[in-house]
């Protein structure tokens, strides 16, 4: 069952790269590869850390799904809520896409 979940995750994921610009894509993609795992886990605890400390200036809750979603590829029991939540993203992204070409 976790490697549907993360099968599920990956693909998110990989649909949410295609959005970004180049730059940030690339560096997702290598960050996403399992022999970047010693840097994607400190990354992660820092956005995280980060996250709940939202209310200093730089800062923001934006860090905290992002911290989430990076550690999620090492820890089985968040990859099924992460999944879920991007694919609810995904979903609502694709409706107002379309709901914008009907205008």
């Amino acid at each position: 069952m976790s490697k549907d979940h993360r099968a599920e995750l990956d693909r998110h994921l990989a649909w949410f790269e295609g959005k970004l610009p180049r730059r940030f894509a690339r560096f997702i993609g290598w960050v996403r590869k399992p022999s970047s795992r010693l840097v994607r886990i400190p990354l992660a605890i820092l956005l995280i850390i980060g996250g709940i400390f939202s209310f200093l200036p730089v800062l923001g809750l934006w860090m905290l799904p992002l911290g989430l979603i990076l550690i999620a590829q090492d820890l089985p029991f968040l990859q099924r809520p992460m999944a879920r939540m991007l694919g609810w993203i995904e979903r609502k992204w694709l409706e107002r896409k379309a709901a914008k070409r009907f205008l």
